[in-house]
C-alpha cells in the first residue's frame, strides 16, 4: 500500500515539473520574441548642417523608413561631424549616411554601401563671398579658411588637399559643421570656405547669400547609405526597400519634400537609389595620392 502511494506522489510531482518546464519554455519563447521585436538600430548621418537642421531633415525620414520596413531605426548624431563619425568608428551605430569610411583603414571595418541619394555628382569647392577682393587661390596664402571639420571628405580633405598640393599654406578654421563654416565666412572670421558644390548652392538658395567659386574638384557621388556587418541581411533588405520606395509612395514623397525644404535641397530630386561600393571608386583614388595627414 505504501508503495502505491509513493508511485502516485511521484507521478504527481512529475506532472507538476513537466507543466512548469513547459510554462518556462513558453515564457522564454515569448521573452525572446519580445526582445527581437525591440531591436533598435542606430542611424548616424554626417552633420551636413547644424544639429537642429540635421535632425529636422532626418527624423521624419527614418520614422517613415522604420514604419514602412518594420525595422526600428533611431537617429544618433553628435554635436559636430567629427563627433558623429566617432560614434561610427566606435561601432556604436549600425546604419550610416556618410562618405567618411572609404580610407583603406576604415574599409577594413566592414561597412557596406547599399544606397545613395539620387543627386548629380558633387564637387569640392573653395569659395569666397561674391564681393570679396580675393581673386585667386594664391591670394589665400596665410589667410583663414573655414571648413566644416577634419572628417569632411569633400569639404575639407579634397579642398584642403588641393591647397597643400599647390603649396598654398592657409590657417585652417573648423566650424564643426558646414553651416557654421559658412557663418564664419560671412561674419568676416575667414576669408574663404572649403565646401561642396551642393551645399554651397543650397545655402545660397536658403539664406540668400552669394558666393564666388575659386576652384572646383573632380566629381564625387554624394554620401552613401551603409550598414555594418552585424545587421541581419533581412533587416538590411527591408530598410533598403523602404528608402528606395519613398519617392514612389505619396506619403514617403511628402516626407521627402518637407525634409528637403527644411535644408534647402531641391524637392522632388532628393530621393534614394541603390548603390554599391563601386560607385565610390573616386574616393579610393583620392586616398592613393592624398597627403598622409588627410588619410
Amino acid at each position: 500500500m505504501l508503495q502505491i502511494v509513493n508511485e502516485e506522489a511521484f507521478m504527481s510531482v512529475k506532472t507538476i515539473i513537466s507543466r512548469w518546464a513547459a510554462g518556462l519554455a513558453c515564457f522564454i519563447g515569448l521573452l525572446a520574441g519580445a526582445q527581437a521585436e525591440d531591436v533598435v538600430y542606430r542611424f548616424s548621418p554626417v552633420n551636413q548642417w547644424d544639429i537642429n537642421k540635421t535632425a529636422a531633415y532626418w527624423n521624419p525620414i527614418i520614422q517613415y523608413v522604420s514604419d514602412k520596413s518594420g525595422v526600428k531605426l533611431q537617429l544618433k548624431i553628435g554635436r559636430t561631424s567629427a563627433d558623429t563619425t566617432a560614434y561610427v568608428l566606435a561601432q556604436e551605430v549600425e546604419f550610416v549616411f556618410s562618405n567618411h569610411l572609404f580610407s583603406p583603414e576604415r574599409e577594413a571595418l566592414g561597412w557596406k554601401v547599399f544606397g545613395r541619394r539620387q543627386d548629380p555628382e558633387i564637387r569640392g569647392a573653395i569659395a569666397v563671398p561674391e564681393d570679396s577682393p580675393i581673386a585667386k587661390l594664391e591670394d589665400l596664402k596665410g589667410q583663414e579658411v573655414a571648413f566644416a571639420g577634419p572628417e569632411a571628405f569633400i569639404g575639407y580633405k579634397v579642398t584642403y588637399g588641393h591647397l597643400l598640393s599647390r603649396g598654398i599654406d592657409v590657417k585652417v578654421v573648423f566650424g564643426g559643421n558646414q553651416n557654421a563654416a559658412f557663418a564664419q565666412l560671412f561674419a568676416g572670421k575667414a576669408r574663404a570656405v572649403g565646401s561642396n558644390s551642393a551645399l554651397i548652392e543650397a545655402f545660397e538658395k536658403r539664406e540668400g547669400k552669394k558666393f564666388r567659386v575659386l576652384w572646383t574638384s573632380e566629381g564625387y557621388n554624394d554620401l552613401a547609405l551603409m550598414h555594418s556587418g552585424k545587421v541581419p541581411e533581412k533587416d538590411v533588405r527591408a530598410v533598403a526597400a523602404a528608402f528606395f520606395g519613398m519617392h514612389k509612395d505619396p506619403v514617403g514623397k511628402e516626407v521627402l519634400r518637407k525634409a528637403s525644404q527644411e535644408v534647402g535641397l531641391t524637392a522632388g530630386e532628393d530621393f534614394f537609389i541603390p548603390a554599391t561600393g563601386n560607385d565610390y571608386a573616386s574616393y579610393r583614388r583620392f586616398y592613393q595620392t592624398a597627403p598622409a595627414a588627410l588619410r
